[in-house]
């Protein structure tokens, strides 16, 4: 039994049973380790952006963390654009870094670096471990943050930490917190602001999304009239048929400003004061006025589906209340038929996905329709890119599927983003994952064109269009997937993608529609 060994109990111990992987030379006692525990799911990535992201979109489906394992300073430096996304997510992660054998430190080896700083701005919390000994409660302290921030946490394995030997002691599961209780006197706050008839917004994230939550949250607008929406980027929304339907912030900065510009009284479920992606000039950061009032109900880690059930019963709203719910999956927008755009694309996956999909969106600007497209689609999950690192569709798209085998994962995938990880679609094919693969090929960046007009900038010249275009070559998307394992077909026409889609809904393993717009 040595120390990599006792880190895997302990996962296994906390039914943390799937690690996502990109390891190296100090990681070897570690997978080694991993190859003794059959009860451990092991998943290669072949980037460590692929690990990070396939391990944010597993937790965020399967509600507990998955496990990571990087290579040293430089393999976690490559994952840390997600880990970026996952801690805007409040994604549960432990993130496993292997460093040098701490007496090899002195010697400045050419991949020794400082991992605790790379790590600390990416990560909810960080800790080093000393010596074999202590592998099993650092393990544990890392789950346990984890799952009550919730968050991503980073261990730092020394490789003799790994393999020297640890004495023999039980392994227990880790005894979690309690949530943090809701303060009586932001409950209070909140009644008396709904009460007072001034314009009232309620905003959610995190567990005050899934379905059972909005239920409570649906029946305190339909009686009190307060109107009802999610933050700008969440990781996961229970949407559709039998669901309270929730609006949520736009990302374009003059459409937030109108939706909200006549808010007075804000009251935050986990969420944040909502404020621009970017600043702009003469605009304004904050997206609610200056003289909105802003009521903190709960935040991330607390019991958010408590504190809205404890805010409807302080007004007087009943349980047995109906909820505003979605009660109709028709949607009554016919399929235009001809050259392909990316509305009507966006609108065949409304109409077309199986119930109980999975879609993972990193269209960007192509399919900014689909949310509202969707409303009225079949239960759904919807997971979003969160803090705005591109580069998360495709892994996202993994891990849930990983998550849950029995579902069918769509990914609506940006092409220029899309190259940021693409290595993740050989993980889709090496793992046989139900996951369908939509490219909006606008062969742009078309959010940065949208940006520099944002700022502006109307006309471009030669260098602008150098930096904001993909079609000097243009992406062969059928070629890059068919290479990477995944057979992929290509659309031109609305009927081209019906068929397509049709057809990959109906087969198992991965499938990639390059849509050319």
């Amino acid at each position: 039994m040595n120390g990599a060994d006792r880190l895997c109990d302990v996962l296994l111990a906390n039914d943390v049973d799937v690690c996502f992987a990109n390891p190296g030379t100090s990681e070897m006692h570690f997978v080694a380790a991993l190859d003794r525990k059959p009860r451990m799911c092991c998943v290669l990535g072949l980037f460590e952006g692929v690990v990070t992201g396939a391990a944010d979109g597993y937790a965020r489906m399967a509600d507990k963390p998955a496990a990571t394992l990087l290579h040293l300073g430089p393999g976690l430096a490559n994952g840390l654009a997600n880990l970026h996304n996952a801690r805007r997510a409040h994604t549960p992660m432990i993130n496993v870094v292997g460093d040098h054998a701490t007496y090899h430190l002195q010697h400045d080896a050419p991949l020794t670096s400082d991992i605790e700083s790379l790590a600390r701005p990416m990560s909810d919390w960080v800790r080093r471990i000393a010596d074999a000994e202590s592998v099993g409660p650092d393990t544990a302290a890392a789950y346990q943050a984890a799952m009550s921030l919730p968050g991503v946490t980073t261990l730092i394995l020394p490789a003799d930490a790994a393999w020297s030997e640890v004495s023999e002691t039980a392994i227990t599961r880790a005894a979690l917190a309690e949530q943090e209780p809701v303060a009586a006197e932001a409950v209070m706050a909140a009644a008396n602001a709904i009460r007072s008839g001034r314009r009232a917004l309620l905003m959610l994230t995190g567990q005050a999304l899934r379905a059972d939550a909005l239920e409570i949250a649906g029946r305190i607008a339909a009686a009190t009239g307060l109107r009802l929406t999610a933050q700008a980027f969440n990781g996961r929304i229970e949407r559709g048929v039998g669901r309270v339907p929730v609006e949520r912030v736009p990302y374009p900065i003059d459409l937030a400003l109108e939706m909200l510009r006549d808010i007075d009284v804000l009251i935050l479920v986990g969420a944040r004061v909502p404020v621009t992606f970017f600043a702009y000039p003469g605009k304004p950061g904050r997206l609610v006025r200056d003289d909105c009032e802003v009521i903190e109900l709960a935040q991330i880690g607390q019991d958010l589906k408590g504190a809205l059930a404890w805010l409807a019963d302080e007004l007087g709203v009943r349980p047995d209340r109906p909820a505003p719910i979605v009660r109709s999956a028709a949607i009554a927008d016919t399929l235009p038929q001809g050259c392909l755009t990316a509305d009507a694309i966006s609108l065949a996956v409304a109409r077309m996905m199986p119930e109980n999909a999975i879609i993972c969106d990193e269209s960007i600007t192509s399919g900014r329709q689909f949310f509202a497209l969707s409303q009225n689609s079949v239960p759904h999950d919807y997971l979003h890119i969160t803090g705005g690192s591109i580069g998360i569709g495709i892994p996202l798209a993994a891990g849930a599927a990983i998550a849950c085998p029995d579902r069918r994962v769509i990914g609506l995938q940006a092409d220029g983003s899309g190259m940021y990880t693409v290595q993740a679609l050989w993980t889709q094919a090496r793992e046989n994952l139900d996951v369908t693969t939509v490219v909006f090929a606008n062969r742009a960046y078309a959010v940065l064109q949208g940006e520099m007009r944002n700022v502006g900038v109307n006309e471009f010249g030669t260098n602008a269009q150098r930096m904001l275009t993909l079609d000097e070559p243009a992406l062969d998307w059928i070629a890059i997937a068919k290479g990477m394992g995944v057979e992929a077909g290509r659309a031109t026409t609305v009927e081209e993608f019906v068929r397509l889609f049709e057809g990959a809904l109906l087969r198992r393993g991965p499938f990639l529609i390059e849509a050319v717009l």
